[in-house]
């Protein structure tokens, strides 16, 4: 599982997609290079988390933003947002989902499911703008 939470951006110009690190910006063509270079001996990334506005929304060139691409690169699922995300919400709801996720038996999409409902039932976070934004893409056992 990797987990990156960031700014990123998406658009039709590949020279113009990216996610913030630090010191710069990871181009779309960086990060599917680094999702496919890793050792073939070793299992594809089971989980890439972009906790980031807009990681799933995407145009004619990629459906899936962000998400899409880093599923055609080897990531086996990866969860994503449609829309830009509020700070203080998305880190409530990552830490449901992680808390959904460590379950035993849990599949990927129930702990989606159940963090987005317990945002739901939140009086802080009700709204759909809160929890509704993050989508699993691939694999969601």
């Amino acid at each position: 599982m990797v987990h990156l939470a960031t700014h990123g951006q998406f658009s039709s110009n590949a020279a113009e997609t990216f996610l913030l690190t630090w010191d710069g910006r990871i181009n779309v063509n960086q990060l599917s290079q680094l999702l496919r270079s890793r050792d073939p001996k070793n299992p594809p990334i089971e989980l890439l988390v972009l906790s980031a506005c807009q990681t799933a929304a995407g145009d004619d060139r990629a459906a899936l933003g962000l998400a899409g691409i880093a599923i055609r690169s080897g990531a086996r699922s990866t969860l994503a947002s449609l829309w830009k995300v509020n700070d203080e919400s998305t880190t409530a709801f990552m830490a449901q989902f992680y808390r959904e996720l460590i379950q035993p038996g849990i599949s990927k999409t129930a702990a989606l499911r159940n963090a987005q409902i317990a945002l739901l039932h939140d009086s802080q976070y009700q709204q759909p703008f809160f929890w509704a934004p993050f989508v699993l893409v691939g694999n969601w056992q």
